[in-house]
């Protein structure tokens, strides 16, 4: 791979990776509903509301670990190769996901 090309991925990555690290802390931070519930169902809507960001989060972690995994491997000269069959995985699924750990072929 280039240096040009795995410079980018790095840039892409680490700004992905900012991105996704205020994104959770704001889905981690508790809301605030007061104590002036008089329905149960507005009960109901806030614990709701408070498991959904929960989960986002969670997914939000995953990728955020995926990421870490692509900087570590583009740190140790490992990056851009199938951890399945070992081939190079390709521009094109790079382009999309520079995260991926999987060429085209091991994807399907």
């Amino acid at each position: 791979m280039q240096e040009q090309q795995l410079k980018k991925y790095k840039t892409d990555l680490e700004r992905e990776r900012g991105l996704l690290l205020v994104e959770i802390k704001q889905d981690e931070k508790p809301t605030d509903f007061g104590s002036d519930v008089d329905h149960f169902e507005e009960k109901t809507d806030e614990t709701e509301d408070l498991s959904n960001r929960l989960v986002a989060a969670q997914d939000l972690k995953n990728r955020l670990d995926e990421i870490d995994v692509a900087l570590s491997k583009i740190r140790s000269g490992k990056y851009g190769m199938c951890e399945k069959c070992g081939d190079r995985i390709g521009g094109d699924v790079l382009d999309i996901a520079p995260e991926s750990r999987l060429c085209k072929n091991c994807k399907e």
